[in-house]
């Protein structure tokens, strides 16, 4: 599918992958709309072809008012990339006591059901441009994580949204098929991103060593070229994608 002259959605897209992505689809011609929260919006720089739009995935009418603005660009909404989500730790059992409900419940909230709520509202506005090439309409990027697949020790909550999108992916592509809508999954590994900005420099070299090859944190700008080349491969679909460095996370 051909990235130019048409509308993107990318949700986190202020920083980190969603960031990236963002500016990697303008730079191919899309009109991107970045949504995220203000705090990240702030602090977002400012590029060309990419309007920042205050949302909250979890509240469904600030998603609608966030698919409708790029429905009106003027050019057909044809891609979204669900980059949003928060990453905190926790053990169900600590000194501290159990993991706290609620914060189990926000993280599914935000990762797990703000990605469903982006796909839903989202595939709606796209089934109704015109289709192009063997009926296709568009396409839909999630984000997961390794740690769906090889959660370490603390991330219950995480590993358990993450997998949550991964589930999702054949069943929501096959749902979608109908309306020539695409869906596709990638669960990066360890990147450099603002999750990872408070750790030290002995800690990342470390995490960096534990890849096997290259031995070093991804790159937003690799998760975003990944994104790309989803979006321009018509025939990929129904699949999770890891991008990790054949990295098999290890208990902690």
């Amino acid at each position: 599918m051909r990235i130019t002259d048409t509308a993107a959605i990318v949700t986190g897209g202020a920083s980190g992958l969603g960031g990236a992505t963002a500016t990697a689809l303008a730079a191919k011609g899309a009109r991107v709309f970045a949504l995220d929260l203000a705090g990240g919006i702030e602090k977002a720089p400012e590029v060309a072809g990419v309007t920042y739009v205050e949302t909250d995935v979890t509240v469904p009418d600030q998603v609608q008012a966030a698919v409708e603005r790029a429905s009106s660009a003027g050019v057909p909404l044809r891609t979204v990339v669900n980059c949003a989500g928060i990453g905190p730790s926790a053990r169900i059992l600590s000194k501290r006591g159990t993991h706290d409900l609620d914060l189990f419940r926000k993280v599914i909230e935000i990762n797990l059901i703000g990605t469903f709520n982006v796909i839903t509202l989202a595939a709606e506005a796209i089934a109704k441009t015109e289709p192009l090439e063997d009926d296709a309409r568009g396409v839909i990027v999630n984000t997961a994580s390794v740690a769906a697949f090889d959660g370490q020790i603390g991330q219950v909550a995480y590993s358990a949204s993450k997998g949550g999108v991964v589930s999702m992916t054949l069943p929501a592509a096959r749902d979608l098929a109908s309306q020539g809508v695409r869906v596709v999954t990638i669960a990066p590994g360890i990147v450099e991103t603002p999750m990872l900005a408070t750790i030290s420099e002995e800690f990342r070299a470390g995490l960096a060593a534990s890849v096997p090859f290259p031995k070093r944190l991804g790159r937003p700008g690799e998760y975003a070229q990944l994104a790309v080349d989803i979006i321009e491969h018509d025939y990929l679909n129904g699949e999770v994608i890891r991008m990790d460095g054949a990295i098999r996370m290890a208990p902690r």
